[in-house]
């Protein structure tokens, strides 16, 4: 007997927010590829016609109309192939994050996402209303359960209802599943786990592209009743598959597994399910050949650094840049950030400026004369000891008599920045910041100095992970693209005589630890203190955190590698006196 299978394509795409007609040009070629595909059924990822996430654009009625209007357009031109789009819905003065699935010029049902996530950087029920029904497709003899991301992680027996009470064969989830260090291994564990529980095919399509500080990674994946993962799309860029999946297997291993029948036995929901019956004319009735795939999988340092690329790439040509600008000091942040720049946009669209002053060391700019060699990118030197002078000059009568601090060193970060922002105006490039997370957690870095600039490509990494990046980079290069004294020498601000990084702030590899444990894991000082670390340490980092927040509000957006970002993810009033005594 011949097996029931379905073709399914997965159309991972990178949209743009707020760029409907973009997104509906992008899903229509698509739906032609998966055409010539043969493909039944064909998958898009979370509000793919608005991009994930439109935030505050979703109170404009224009921007609702406009992606309504979308949704028509893309109906009209849909055949015999079954198209599953993400949408913003409307009823009466509510909206939904909402699936439209569309068959032969009609919209034959709407699915509207039940569990909204409101934690981390999701902010689903401030705009908003949960759906209150589930929703599955027979199609000739083959059904198949429609969910939007968050409803397969939330703990609502969404799933459970779909297998006991409709017999789904094979689940469609379709997501905006936003990229952290760690995030892609959890989510395919939460995948197969559910597949294997619920003896279900699942078939998962992630968003990729960078919004703001978000990356949304891809790596979409089929995984079977088995929890084995049968396919996962290409990580960080766009990529299309289509993959033939049988169901009597499904069938067959539901009958013989003992837990799953005593769970269908006694299992109720609370959602109704809406079922679609539709019989149509399989369009794979002469199969075509389906290309082989191989299982491909990034480690942790490969999987961050080519967010940093995608995070960057996007975030400047998204909003219209063409060049970046930099400032190259031959410190590890800046070299690491013009490498990702580079990797990003080519060297062709890449300038880097070392800014020397009277305390900058022979090798500093040696250092990133190497760097632009080895990139090939342009390269200013433009000195600012002659304008700290004047500075120096200017400000003779009000600082009489009064000893030089951090004020004076203030202000060459500050001439710096201006140089910067200069070049910015003046040549229309962006402006790149290269703080890391160590130096923006505990404020050690210039507000309107080198905190300048319209993106902070490491916001969110922190120090000792900035050498890992740039070890990999050097390896995956095979030769020391980023010189070799970049990666040995002690960090500095030079910005006075002998300064060094660790005369201000503990070693690195502490700092990080006490950085991780306090905004990371959000542990109060007595945990951390029990972790071992010193207590005057651990208090004097805490304290530095606190008092920073005004600088971290003050800084450009940037790219979101870890699971509490500053920003989106951890938000802390700048008016505060609950502080840690």
């Amino acid at each position: 007997m011949e097996q029931k299978k379905v073709r399914i394509g997965i159309a991972q795409i990178n949209t743009i927010v707020g760029d409907i007609k973009g997104n509906c040009d992008l899903i229509l070629k698509q739906m032609a590829i998966a055409a010539e595909k043969s493909v039944d059924i064909l998958l898009f990822p979370e509000l793919t016609v608005t991009g994930y996430p439109p935030e505050d654009l979703l109170f404009k009625e224009s921007f609702i109309e406009a992606n309504l209007d979308a949704v028509n357009l893309i109906r009209q031109q849909t055949g015999e192939m079954i198209v599953i789009v993400g949408f913003v819905d409307k009823m009466g003065d509510k909206y939904y994050n909402a699936a439209a699935i569309i068959y032969n010029s009609q919209i034959i049902a709407r699915y509207h996402k039940i569990a909204l996530p409101n934690y981390g950087v999701f902010d689903e029920k401030r705009y908003f209303e949960p759906g209150n029904q589930l929703f599955s497709l027979n199609w000739n003899g083959i059904k198949l359960g429609l969910t939007i991301c968050e409803d397969i992680w939330a703990d609502l027996n969404l799933l459970d209802a779909l297998v006991f009470l409709n017999d789904v064969q094979i689940i469609l989830n379709i997501s905006a599943s936003p990229f952290h260090v760690g995030k892609r291994k959890v989510r395919e564990q939460l995948i197969t786990n559910l597949a294997l529980s619920k003896r279900v095919k699942l078939v998962y399509n992630n968003l990729i592209g960078g919004q703001d500080e978000l990356i949304f990674d891809g790596q979409s994946l089929v995984s079977d009743e088995n929890g084995q993962i049968l396919h996962r799309n290409l990580p960080f860029q766009e990529d299309f598959f289509v993959i033939d999946l049988e169901v009597e297997k499904v069938n067959q291993i539901r009958l013989k597994d003992k837990a799953f029948l005593a769970k269908k036995d006694v299992f109720l929901s609370t959602f109704p399910i809406k079922e679609i019956r539709l019989e149509t004319k399989q369009t794979n009735s002469s199969p075509i050949s389906l290309p082989d795939f191989q299982l491909r999988e990034l480690d942790n340092l490969a999987e961050v650094y080519q967010a940093l690329v995608l995070g960057t790439r996007d975030y400047t040509l998204k909003n219209g840049f063409q060049k970046v600008v930099l400032g190259l000091s031959g410190g590890i942040d800046s070299a690491l950030c013009a490498i990702i720049a580079v990797d990003a946009l080519g060297a062709e669209n890449v300038i880097g400026v070392a800014m020397p002053s009277q305390y900058s060391s022979e090798h500093s700019v040696k250092d990133a004369q190497k760097l632009v060699e080895n990139l090939n990118c342009k390269f200013y030197i433009i000195p600012i000891q002659s304008t700290y002078q004047s500075y120096q000059e200017m400000l003779a009568d009000v600082f009489h008599d009064l000893s030089e601090d951090v004020t004076e060193e203030n202000i060459q970060a500050r001439i710096r920045g201006n140089i910067i922002m200069a070049l910015s105006n003046k040549f229309g490039w962006l402006a790149l910041t290269t703080g890391n997370k160590s130096e923006v957690s505990v404020g050690y870095c210039t507000l309107y100095g080198d905190m300048v600039g319209g993106f902070a490509i490491i916001k969110d990494v922190p120090k000792t992970m900035v050498y890992q990046l740039a070890r990999y980079r050097n390896q995956v290069a095979n030769r020391f693209l980023i010189p070799e004294n970049t990666l040995i020498k002690a960090p500095s601000a030079e910005l006075r005589p002998g300064q060094f990084d660790e005369d201000s702030l503990p070693k690195y590899a502490l700092l990080d630890k006490i950085l991780e444990a306090y905004i990371e894991l959000n542990f109060e000082v007595n945990k951390i203190i029990a972790l071992g670390y010193p207590e005057d340490v651990v208090r004097d980092v805490i304290r530095l955190v606190d008092k920073s927040e005004y600088k971290r509000r003050q800084s450009a957006p940037g790219i979101k590698i870890t699971p509490r970002a500053f920003g989106k993810d951890r938000r802390m009033p700048l008016t505060n006196k609950y502080h840690h005594q």
